[in-house]
């Protein structure tokens, strides 16, 4: 059994079109579906500071740029115990 939960759309036909990723090919399922209807705010598109539309993609990639600069700019904790001694001559 797979439990899968999307969001879609249903037109203004009246007609709802799942399309799903499933491992099960060419045979008979049985599928139960909860239609509960999503307030405005949850339907309208976020956007980052820049503009740009935000999407499941855009946030691993803003998490893993992330990532990389922490290590790129990361100092090392004798360079901070260094750092507060320095500070601590003035």
């Amino acid at each position: 059994m797979e439990i899968k939960k999307m969001r879609s759309h249903i037109g203004t036909d009246g007609i709802l079109l799942l399309q799903m990723p499933t491992d099960f090919k060419d045979t008979s399922v049985e599928v139960v579906v909860v239609v509960q209807p999503l307030s405005s705010e949850e339907t309208q598109p976020r956007y980052n500071t820049w503009g740009k539309l935000t999407t499941k993609k855009s946030i691993t990639e803003a998490i893993a740029r992330m990532r990389q600069l922490r290590q790129e700019v990361a100092l090392d904790k004798n360079s901070i115990r260094e750092m507060i001694e320095e500070g601590r001559r003035f």
